[in-house]
């Protein structure tokens, strides 16, 4: 096997052993917030969010449009090292 199919592998594990064990994903935000309210009654919020999505699709929907923006300036920079390091082998 190359180290390619080795790399995909781990990755399709990475991904599919926290769906097999059945775990229910949550954000850390909630568990902080819910955190601080119990060890600290008194704590009131210094910011407030200028904008609250209406539903969790649409919140979700905003998610997604970060990961896959975030995705494509990764891909971007990776994919232009690579060209630029192969017009160099090449010269």
């Amino acid at each position: 096997m190359t180290r390619q199919t080795w790399m995909l592998l781990a990755v399709a594990a990475l991904v599919a052993l926290p769906l097999l064990r059945g775990g229910e994903f949550g954000g850390a935000d909630g568990q902080a917030a819910a955190h601080i309210e119990e060890s600290n009654p008194d704590f009131t919020p210094w910011a407030t969010p200028l904008w609250k999505p209406p539903s969790g699709e649409v919140e979700g929907l905003f998610f997604t449009l970060q990961a896959v923006l975030g995705a494509l300036v990764i891909g971007y920079a990776i994919g232009r090292r690579h060209e630029r390091a192969k017009a160099e082998r090449s010269e």
